[in-house]
């Protein structure tokens, strides 16, 4: 899977999406960001959890999406290995199916 195409892709779907429905998108925007401020959680630790939570619900768009900002925040491969040994024991054998596209994700996107 190409997640830089998969990103790029979702991201045109959604401006489709902002132009018919404003409203849920702005909602879901604020809610984003209300979620991810730094707070007594830093941003980096929110973005990991929120990684943790895609690869274990088997979520392809999130994991590129996530793992985008994660390497632009400055994630390591090791920080990412320790985070997908805690969604592997959360989701089980399909989550590290998952676990092996948030590697190739990152992969990519640190290219």
């Amino acid at each position: 899977m190409k997640y830089k195409e998969l990103t790029q892709n979702i991201s045109g779907s959604l401006r489709t999406l902002t132009q018919d429905s404003p409203d849920l998108m702005k909602s879901f925007n604020q809610l984003s960001q209300t979620a991810m401020r730094d707070g007594v959680i830093d941003p980096k630790t929110k973005e990991m959890i929120a990684l943790g939570i895609g690869v274990a619900s088997r979520c392809d768009g999130c994991i590129g999406f996530h793992v985008r900002t994660l390497v632009k925040m400055g994630m390591t491969l090791q920080e990412l290995e320790e985070l997908l040994g805690v969604a592997v024991y959360m989701g089980g054998g399909p989550s590290l199916m998952y676990a092996a596209n948030a590697l190739d994700a990152f992969k990519e996107f640190s290219s």
